[in-house]
């Protein structure tokens, strides 16, 4: 239903985020194409996933918590593209299948974040005080804690709006 654009199709608001995208992945990936429909959407997606990639929290734990809402929202597009990231990454298979089966995680602290995650999740933000101590205990911040709503807000528009559109 949805239209997979080329820059040429996209509407012209979209289309400078498509060059950039296919400039840094070689091509444009699906879900770039058929985001491109809404410019809002995808300039905001990719504005809000850019900052999330300049917060504090360490690489492979903001991967974490991008693979805990894909993995919980079905977006098997965005499990395979951040599979591959977390492999570019160094991160053991063992760790990739966990995410992958939203199972725990045998590293202490990334399973923190992923409980974390999980628990922002299910509490609509209001996690309970232990939940935050048991955060913070792993050496992760307040700050962090923040920029883990930050990831799943933005994740959670990507990953829904990758299967209305059926991104693939």
């Amino acid at each position: 239903m949805f239209t997979e654009h080329t820059v040429e199709s996209a509407p012209a608001a979209s289309r400078a985020a498509m060059e950039r995208t296919a400039a840094a992945f070689g091509k444009t990936p699906s879900a770039v194409a058929l985001l491109a429909e809404s410019p809002e959407l995808l300039n905001g997606f990719l504005e809000l996933s850019a900052s999330f990639e300049r917060s504090t929290l360490e690489p492979v734990a903001r991967e974490v918590v991008i693979m805990t809402v894909a993995v919980r929202n079905d977006c098997h597009i965005c499990v395979n593209m951040h599979t591959a990231k977390l492999r570019k990454l160094g991160a053991g298979t063992e760790l990739i299948a966990a995410l992958r089966q939203g199972e725990a995680l045998s590293d202490e602290r990334l399973q923190a974040v992923r409980q974390f995650t999980l628990e922002v999740l299910a509490t609509a933000g209001g996690v309970g005080d232990e939940d935050l101590k048991a955060f913070l205990a792993h050496g992760y911040t307040e700050r962090n804690a923040l920029e883990v709503v930050m990831g799943i807000g933005t994740y959670t528009m990507s990953t829904l709006a990758n299967r209305l559109t059926r991104a693939t």
